[in-house]
């Protein structure tokens, strides 16, 4: 009997990235996700700061030295820094090398928390001072200041030899012991969290569900089998039929399928619906409209789509174009054969009153 298989091969997941790992033998930088996932820096800052951890000890990170290698500027590259810096990834430090000239050196973190704690140590550990031993003072020494007698010579005597005088004794006072006064290192205090309360879990109690209320019966917003029902649109039709325009619905109407699926009529249906869509189209409503009037957004589901579009045809039918003017052709003058706007031949108004004119008698004598 086979071993059951009681694990399956991860399957990839449907969305998001996947990773195609190859080991590497060299050439690679082990990074913290403290620094290529932290939500605080941009990614520019990111990319840098990985790009700093992967450099040996000693190789330039100046803003110049970077801005020759990568396209960014030099101020995108300082915002970086300072960024890196600011969440303690970086520090840079001023440093006086020889020849009276200033140096900067700069330290890169993988872990500027622990980094952190680090420093904090050893900046407690430098301000405790050691104890002074009291200096050590000699017992005190009794100086005795003798002085020789030493035969006085005058001219022409013999010497006289002096008595010898006393010792002189000097007192030195016992220095008092120097007290140096060691000041007392400060207790570090460490914050240490309360514990939280424990809340005694509550007696479970016996749910007594809420009475719930009655529903307040809304508006009845579909009428009553007795209600007096609209009597429904007549469906329309042209004023003056002809056999193209009545073509022209017959194509629109079997063609509303490939346009709009749910649309397919029979044959009676589409027979029925032809005066109303050549009503429309004597209007002078293009096809296309006509076609998207009637069957946009249609009911789900959609039962009866005949009766649906008998319902549009008769509601939604344009209104009548406006009656177009009439134009009054162009004459030509009989007598003096300039243009004039009359639906008759004949002559223009100025050669009519000039007529006129000659035909009455004379009312001046000569």
């Amino acid at each position: 009997m086979d071993t059951q298989q009681v694990s399956a091969p991860p399957r990839a997941p449907s969305a998001g990235v996947v990773h195609i790992n190859i080991r590497l033998t060299d050439g690679y930088t082990i990074v913290s996700n403290r620094l290529s996932q932290h939500r605080g820096l941009s990614l520019l800052a990111i990319g840098l700061g990985t790009h700093i951890q992967s450099l040996p000890d000693g190789w330039r990170v100046g803003i110049k030295a970077l801005a020759a290698v990568f396209p960014e500027s030099e101020a995108r590259i300082a915002a970086a820094l300072r960024e890196l810096e600011q969440h303690g990834f970086l520090r840079r430090t001023r440093e006086r090398v020889g020849g009276g000239k200033l140096a900067t050196r700069t330290e890169s973190y993988n872990h500027p928390e622990a980094a952190a704690r680090g420093r904090m140590r050893e900046c407690a550990a430098a301000q405790v001072p050691e104890a002074v031993p009291a200096p050590e003072v000699p017992p005190a020494v009794a100086t005795e200041a003798m002085t020789a007698a030493e035969p006085v010579r005058v001219p022409g005597r013999e010497p006289v030899l002096l008595s010898e005088p006393e010792p002189v004794r000097v007192h030195v006072p016992e220095p008092e012991p120097v007290r140096v006064r060691v000041p007392e290192p400060e207790p570090v205090r460490v914050r240490v969290p309360e514990p939280e309360p424990v809340r005694a879990p509550e007696p479970l109690r016996a749910s007594v569900p809420d009475p719930v209320p009655a529903p307040v019966p809304g508006p009845r917003l579909v009428p009553t089998p007795a209600a007096p029902r609209k009597p429904r649109l007549p469906l329309p039709a042209p004023q003056q039929p002809t056999e193209a325009l009545y073509a022209a619905a017959a194509d629109l109407l079997a063609g509303l399928p490939r346009a709009a699926p749910l649309f397919l009529l029979s044959e009676e249906d589409a027979r029925g619906l032809v005066p109303g869509v050549a009503a429309w189209l004597e209007r002078g409503a293009r096809p296309d409209a006509v076609r998207a009037a009637i069957t946009d957004d249609p009911p789900v589901p959609l039962r009866h789509p005949a009766k649906l579009l008998r319902h549009r045809l008769a509601a939604l039918l344009p209104p009548p174009p406006p009656a177009a003017v009439p134009v009054v052709p162009l004459q030509n003058c009989d007598d003096c054969d300039r243009a004039f706007r009359s639906s008759v031949p004949g002559c223009c108004q100025e050669c009519r009153d000039a007529r006129a004119y000659a035909d009455e008698p004379c009312l001046i004598g000569a």
